[in-house]
């Protein structure tokens, strides 16, 4: 059994919290060692946790219930994990972990293509895949705390000069160009229509919003819209940018060589 993912756990010696309320999780993992593993660890913080061996199980099971968060293995048989991912951005914007034992720049590159939000690499602490969950979740119930920001961690306030003063947007409505960023509703919308984004694509987009024409650089984002409190993988940042390039628009987020990205006003 792997070391790093044990039911006998405990965070700095004490027993490990639950969390308040259930929160489903479905585990698609072929290695029934590392399956059972991660199942206990997780039940034992309070999730509900179901689980699938393969990657059509695993497709059959998303279906058939309402999963708060999925963690998915990268090499799974009958569909992969990467094909798995794909099928499922094609359905839902459900919160997606993916697992890569090897940590290959590959695996890595072509989950996050594929829509996961982020990646760990076995053997894993259960301590940490549980903050990487926490963080998920924190993002997929994400609601500005006060109308007038949208900040997702500072509360940082929204420059009026983004908003035309003849535009007729509604309250909370920020525009760029052809895209319009609702700060209350979190509603975007390109050219009118709707912009369907995953909870991690639409905190990175309101961390631009919050501060257009501003380089923001990849650490920051990754403390802001990862919530990562320790040293991240900066590709996370570079491939969500890129997905969120292809539905707001390429032009609309700027790469500045050697500091970061930031979105274009006009």
């Amino acid at each position: 059994m792997d070391s790093k993912i044990s039911v006998s756990e405990q965070v700095g010696g004490v027993s490990a919290p639950r969390v308040p309320d259930p929160v489903s999780v479905l585990v698609v993992e072929d290695d029934a060692t590392i399956r059972r593993a991660v199942q206990l660890s997780l039940e034992r913080y309070g999730y509900q946790v179901a689980v699938a061996e393969n990657g059509l199980d695993g497709l059959e099971a998303f279906r058939a219930g309402g999963y708060d968060l999925l963690i998915l293995d990268v090499m799974l048989p009958e569909l992969d994990g990467i094909g798995l991912c794909r099928r499922i951005r094609e359905e839902s914007l459900v919160p997606v972990l993916m697992m890569s034992a090897r940590g290959d720049a590959l695996d890595v590159v072509s989950g996050l293509e594929a829509g996961a939000d982020d990646y760990v690499v076995k053997p894993v602490d259960t301590p940490v895949l549980v903050a990487r969950i926490r963080t998920l979740l924190r993002r997929a119930t994400f609601r500005p705390a006060e109308p007038q920001t949208t900040s997702t961690r500072g509360a940082r306030p929204i420059d009026p000069a983004v908003v035309p003063a003849d535009a007729g947007t509604t309250a909370g409505e920020l525009v760029f160009g052809d895209l319009s960023v609702n700060t209350l509703g979190l509603e975007v919308r390109r050219g009118g229509r709707p912009v369907p984004l995953t909870p991690t694509e639409l905190r990175l987009l309101l961390e631009f919003a919050a501060a257009p024409g501003a380089v923001l650089d990849r650490r920051r984002l990754l403390r802001d819209v990862w919530d990562y409190g320790w040293e991240g993988d900066t590709r996370v940042v570079d491939l969500c940018v890129l997905r969120l390039r292809k539905k707001i628009g390429a032009e609309r987020i700027e790469t500045v060589r050697g500091f970061g990205y930031k979105l274009v006003r006009g």
